[in-house]
């Protein structure tokens, strides 16, 4: 069921310190909110949304060991099995190429970023947040991963976030998939040779590495409401399942 008045939402907590990052795109792709703040100022605004899909970029809970069995029957060794601290899903998008953290077995040894994660997936269910797909509930959440929905749109690993090149590129794959965000290119209208001698760069049209982490998580879960077709969804459901803007993984990225 698709409602009239929906958002989508993508949060970004993996800096580990009190603020999120947060971006609402509405059913055509413009951009509602793009803002930072602390995870009460970020469910009070998604809790009075009439309909809301929202992606975060953190896991919900702990590896269950099944990267850990599935290495056991294939009769790995003893020092790869100890390496095996990995959800399915994260283990699924290593194999193809796509550097991801691995979640811990045990959240007291997760890192900060991980743990907020865990806080907010809770407090999403106690606002009545249903794990999607859940057609019936005009209230969603899935997780999705920011550099791996990167990887996937663009079809090989993106240039290093931080760099002046990474954002350039991030927010020119989203400008073209749609989302009605800031045109990168005109980045090079602006630049003369009197601001490049004097290092003046027009920065202010590029959005920061969080809120292009926070923008394709917005896009992801649209993408996955509107055109399911074009999305993925990998891992295994008693771990968390992470979804992606693309329909299926390449071999190697």
């Amino acid at each position: 069921m698709l409602f009239t008045n929906s958002i989508y939402a993508g949060i970004d907590p993996t800096s580990g310190r009190k603020t999120f990052t947060y971006a609402a795109l509405d059913r055509d792709l413009n951009l509602v909110a793009l803002a930072d703040g602390e995870m009460e100022e970020v469910l009070t605004f998604l809790a009075g949304q009439e309909s809301a899909t929202v992606a975060v970029n953190a896991p919900a809970g702990v590896n269950r060991g099944l990267v850990r069995t599935k290495m056991k029957k294939e009769m790995l060794t003893p020092h790869q099995i100890r390496g095996a601290e990995y959800r399915m899903a994260e283990f699924i998008l290593r194999e193809h190429g796509i550097a991801v953290s691995g979640t811990p077995a045990s959240a007291a040894v997760c890192p900060a970023w991980m743990q907020v994660g865990f806080e907010l997936h809770r407090k999403l269910g106690k606002l009545g947040f249903k794990k999607f797909p859940e057609k019936d509930s005009p209230h969603q959440l899935l997780e999705t991963h920011p550099h791996a929905g990167y990887c996937v749109l663009l079809g090989a690993a993106p240039l290093s976030k931080p760099t002046l090149e990474g954002r350039l590129q991030r927010q020119l794959i989203l400008y073209e998939q749609g989302v009605q965000i800031k045109d990168p290119m005109d980045f090079f209208e602006e630049i003369t040779r009197h601001k490049m001698m004097k290092g003046i760069w027009p920065v202010e049209l590029l959005y920061q590495p969080e809120q292009l982490d926070a923008l394709v998580a917005a896009f992801t879960a649209w993408r996955a409401v509107h055109k399911p077709e074009q999305a993925i969804s990998i891992g295994d459901e008693k771990e968390g399942m992470i979804f992606l803007p693309e329909r299926e993984l390449k071999e190697k990225y």
